[in-house]
């Protein structure tokens, strides 16, 4: 399957919405993540990405212009044991109690669904890569509104081998629109550069500019677990 360009998917859609890829490295030595966020309102909009440990945090740029922290405020990411994980809600907490718990990625989303916020039911969407000496994987998890009044739930669960060069995309919106159209297919297989830093710049370029909020790039070495960031915010804090 060729390989799609993820600067050029996002440079073609407007409101991809919250976004996920997880992947490996050319050289099959660093686990690569990456997760951005947009935003419509100035609610949404009121956020940056910081570093705290070696974990990604949310926190607000202005407190004051805070109207509702629901679904805008939580840990996107967690690493546990062998296991990374990026979400784009508190199903981070969720997914990181089952396997604390001898429980799995599948099992912890089995108890969530998409988010409460009619009439766009913004789906929840999963990454978590695992790695040992063996080999590496990837598990993609998309909780989606099945009807137009959010009374019944799609969970659609996606296993893929963590190859080389290749990551896995998913985000919650197809693109713009009143409401929101959640994603649909499969996540696309993007390319994934040796330059992780030239990479972190031009997906920044290419996300919207008006709709643009933070993103974060984390390059993931493998025997070490050491971690590079790379991180973007619309606004300094």
């Amino acid at each position: 399957m060729k390989l799609l360009d993820l600067p050029t998917l996002l440079q073609n859609n407007p409101y991809p919405g919250r976004g996920i890829v997880l992947g490996m490295s050319p050289d099959k030595e660093h686990a690569l993540t990456v997760y951005f966020i947009m935003g419509r309102s100035e609610n949404s909009r009121n956020r940056v990405f910081v570093r705290e440990g070696d974990e990604l945090a949310i926190r607000l740029h202005d407190e004051r212009k805070l109207s509702d922290p629901s679904l805008i405020l939580y840990r996107p990411s967690a690493t546990v044991g062998n296991h990374l994980i990026v979400t784009n809600g508190d199903q981070t907490d969720t997914i990181v109690s089952a396997l604390m718990e001898d429980g799995s990625f599948v099992s912890a989303l089995n108890t969530r669904q998409f988010e409460p916020d009619a009439p766009n039911f913004t789906p929840r969407i999963s990454g978590m890569m695992c790695f040992d000496q063996e080999a590496a994987s990837i598990q993609m998890g998309l909780l989606r509104a099945a009807d137009e009044e959010g009374l019944a739930c799609d969970r659609l669960y996606y296993n893929y081998p963590a190859l080389p060069g290749v990551g896995r995309f998913i985000h919650t919106y197809e693109t713009d629109g009143n409401p929101l159209p959640s994603f649909l297919g499969e996540p696309r297989q993007v390319e994934i550069p040796m330059d992780a830093a030239a990479f972190s710049q031009s997906l920044w370029n290419s996300l919207h500019p008006d709709n643009k909020v933070a993103l974060c790039v984390r390059r993931f070495h493998l025997q070490t677990q050491s971690s590079q960031y790379w991180i973007y915010n619309r606004h300094t804090r």
